[in-house]
């Protein structure tokens, strides 16, 4: 049960397979608000750097920002992440991300109380990224990640690439992101290695010219086609054929197609403000409940920017058992010392 802890919470809708799978949690409060953990929006925040360092410039230079996730259970987590550039070498970016999944009870097979345990896990990322022109821009993070869970311990390591395209006159911008490229350094056990939680993304961003709204569409785990989890409980069987058939909702080739794409709208009638929608078909088919789907798979959020600091706020809602919220506060020190 310990070693599994890290990854039944974590991405649950792509099955919890992986190790490390924490690396793929949302970090940045706007990127859950928009329905997932990767966006291609270039305007320059710092908050969306960890999962796509293309995006890293010299605007960001002296930026950081700070992220905390009341997760479920006693589960938190979060990041925490500064820019800085140079002339010749590029923009870099250091982060530190972690999860805590609280403290648990330990006993022996006859049910003795001996104790108590703690099961964390860390990652330390270091972020580059530069313009090779006006319209192309490339970006890679190394990542040395250790894992707690009781006595049992791992590290490993792991490489981000990406790539964007970014045309400022038409309000586009596209990114093509591979994750988490790596290996387990030491093991939990001695088992073997486990494989880590790599995944490939398409984003796209475009903001309408003469209307403050940008859509982003996100297709994810280009990798692997099928994301589909096989639940007896959603299955009917024709008693005169034996034909399988869904109970509700799509099947068959639309259904393995659509939960690719997450879906994100951001309102901006003001600069202090914006408001923003997001829909992960994947995310609820996979942790909907049939007798009472809700909201299950939609987020919302909203930006606020007050004097020198940007807040982000965002409402995931996962479950009908817990909707996780996200904050995320982010700062230029360049601006205290003009």
């Amino acid at each position: 049960m310990i070693l599994g802890l890290g990854n039944s919470f974590c991405q649950a809708q792509t099955g919890g397979t992986k190790t490390y799978e924490f690396l793929n949690l949302p970090t940045s409060a706007r990127a859950a608000a928009l329905g997932y953990n990767v966006l291609s929006i270039s305007d320059n925040d710092i908050s969306l750097v960890n999962t796509n360092p293309s995006l890293l410039n010299p605007e960001m230079h002296n930026n950081l920002v700070l992220s905390f996730v009341d997760y479920f259970a006693d589960i938190n987590y979060g990041y925490a992440t500064y820019a800085h550039s140079f002339s010749k070498t590029g923009n870099f970016a250091a982060t530190l991300q972690f999860i805590d999944y609280g403290t648990f009870t330990s006993a022996d097979p006859a049910g003795t109380i001996q104790g108590s345990f703690g099961a964390n896990e860390i990652a330390l990322n270091l972020s580059w990224g530069r313009s090779l022109d006006s319209n192309f821009s490339i970006g890679a993070s190394l990542k040395g990640i250790y894992s707690s869970f009781e006595t049992y311990t791992s590290t490993g390591i792991a490489v981000d690439v990406a790539g964007s395209y970014i045309l400022p006159e038409k309000f586009l911008s596209i990114s093509l992101i591979a994750r988490n490229i790596g290996l387990q350094l030491s093991t939990y056990s001695s088992n073997g290695r486990e494989d880590l939680p790599l995944e490939i993304d398409l984003a796209v961003s475009k903001r309408l010219e003469y209307v403050p709204l940008r859509f982003s569409i996100i297709l994810t785990n280009l990798q692997k086609w099928d994301l589909t989890y096989d639940d007896p409980f959603l299955v009917e069987t024709d008693p005169l054929t034996g034909e399988e058939t869904q109970k509700n909702g799509l099947s068959g080739f639309p259904d393995k197609l659509i939960r690719h794409f997450v879906f994100g709208a951001e309102l901006q009638p003001v600069k202090a403000l914006s408001l923003r929608l997001g829909y992960n078909y994947q995310r609820r088919q996979q942790l909907k409940l049939e007798s009472k789907m809700g909201m299950v798979g939609f987020s919302w959020g909203i930006g606020l920017k007050i004097s020198k600091f940007q807040l982000n706020f965002a409402h995931s809602i996962d479950h009908l058992a817990g909707a996780p919220n996200y904050i995320s506060l982010s700062t230029n020190f360049s601006d205290f010392f003009k």
